[in-house]
């Protein structure tokens, strides 16, 4: 079985979110929609919050599972048997970020990292954009599933 996490706070869950877990969806026979908790990280939602969103956009998806964790993302793979990472990716920058984390995965803990690079319409998106916007009053309705 094909296994796959898709890690994030998903504080909240955006536009940009889905497109990659709809993308991922035929290429694994599993997505474990993996939701970080950090200690050291405020969330502008609840944990309670973020699972309900997901679980409102995938609810009907058999193929996907939702659940937290702390720690390792790597780590976490290991533990679910996951083989592994989906990351979505906006920019440039997101690749600089996200390869050097792909590598050592790979080396370390020998989860391989899939990266699919974002649809051209939802690549502003950001769980942080989302928030300032929320914070100050906006209207960020067209962000969000």
């Amino acid at each position: 079985m094909k296994r796959a996490v898709f890690p994030g706070t998903f504080d909240p869950l955006t536009l940009g979110h889905v497109d990659i877990i709809k993308r991922a969806l035929p290429l694994f026979d599993e997505l474990l929609i993996a939701i970080g908790v950090n200690a050291d990280k405020e969330t502008m939602f609840s944990l309670e919050e973020r699972i309900q969103f997901i679980n409102n956009t995938f609810g009907d998806k058999t193929k996907i599972r939702v659940k937290s964790y702390t720690g390792l993302t790597a780590n976490f793979c290991k533990e679910e048997n996951a083989q592994f990472i989906v990351r979505g990716l906006r920019n440039s920058i997101d690749f600089a970020y996200e390869q050097a984390i792909a590598q050592a995965n790979a080396k370390v803990n020998g989860v391989d990292s899939v990266f699919l690079i974002c649809s051209p319409e939802f690549s502003h998106i950001s769980s942080s954009i989302v928030r300032d916007i929320a914070r100050h009053g906006g209207d960020y309705q067209d962000l969000i599933p």
